[in-house]
């Protein structure tokens, strides 16, 4: 008898369960239960076609197409697992995603806002205001500032350690949102970073009359990603900063680095990327002045007598 989609999901789950973290699988989970199975819960054969229109269908209807490509990749995954269990035909499909669903470009402060924030956290260093002047100076994702301990801060050798992260995770099963203290997103977000000169001097005034295990907050225990998204909010409307997300302090950071002429390969080890092609995509884009000077550089390689000539 032909085996259906949800048959060979729950059998893939079980399967994955002891080897993936629990917020991935809560996340495939999500994938599976509100957008795999209403669609395909009872087929024994899902068609490129019909793959195809789903992903038409959920982009029109607003779909992120990061989100829609990770339903995909988890419908592709139970798929080959019964493939390899002898349980259907493996996915050999060509699918293609809108070009309108192209990620927008990121956001984030400008130079000048940048400088005004870092003075302002600088000059005002706080139990909350830390996590801020974490994520700007070394591009730290929310729930890893959140999740940072004092102890993986090195004041000696001025360098931080990156291992683990904190945020909520929603259990699609039992209608629960869970706190999790966790390994960060990959193995590659494991991390050192060094200290900056202006974040040394904070951490340094704060270590001594800080006695909590977490770098931000007061409490005992990690403060929640969307409590500092909150304060984030208010420190701008202070400085009167137009909004912009937590997460772009860290594309703040990546961008002042490329700026600046750092390495790619380096500003993609300090941001914890797998590799260094997602770093390029982000935050490399070249300007039109940038591409002019590329072309002189090249031709007077090329040519140097006509550089001379000042042709």
């Amino acid at each position: 008898m032909p085996t259906t989609l949800r048959t060979l999901a729950l059998a893939w789950r079980k399967a994955k369960e002891p080897l993936i973290k629990r917020s991935s699988l809560y996340a495939y989970q999500i994938n599976i239960k509100n957008y795999l199975l209403p669609r395909w819960g009872e087929a024994t054969e899902i068609s490129e076609a019909e793959v195809q229109q789903f992903i038409l269908e959920v982009a029109e209807g607003g779909l992120a197409k990061n989100t829609i490509r990770n339903i995909v990749a988890t419908l592709k995954a139970i798929l080959k697992y019964g493939a390899r269990n002898g349980l259907c035909e493996p996915p050999e499909w060509e699918l293609h995603y809108p070009r309108w669903l192209d990620t927008p470009r990121i956001q984030t402060l400008s130079l000048s806002q940048h400088r005004k924030l870092l003075h302002y956290l600088v000059s005002t260093p706080s139990p909350h205001n830390i996590g801020l002047l974490l994520a700007l100076c070394t591009g730290m994702r929310i729930g890893e500032v959140c999740a940072l301990q004092w102890q993986d801060v090195d004041l000696r050798e001025r360098i931080l350690r990156v291992h683990q992260t904190y945020g909520y995770i929603y259990n699609c099963d039992t209608g629960c949102v869970e706190k999790q203290l966790s390994t960060p997103k990959t193995q590659h977000a494991n991390r050192e970073i060094p200290i900056s000169r202006e974040l040394y001097h904070a951490l340094s005034q704060l270590r001594s009359t800080h006695p909590t295990d977490f770098v931000v907050g007061h409490s005992s225990a990690p403060t929640s990603p969307q409590t500092y998204r909150l304060l984030f909010k208010q420190v701008l409307q202070r400085l009167a900063i137009p909004h912009i997300s937590f997460h772009a302090l860290r594309h703040t950071f990546a961008t002042r680095c490329i700026e600046s002429q750092c390495d790619y390969k380096t500003v993609s080890a300090l941001l914890g990327h797998s590799t260094v092609n997602t770093t390029l995509n982000l935050y490399v884009h070249p300007d039109r002045g940038q591409k002019q000077r590329a072309i002189a550089r090249m031709s007077a390689f090329v040519n140097p007598k006509e550089k001379e000539r000042g042709l």
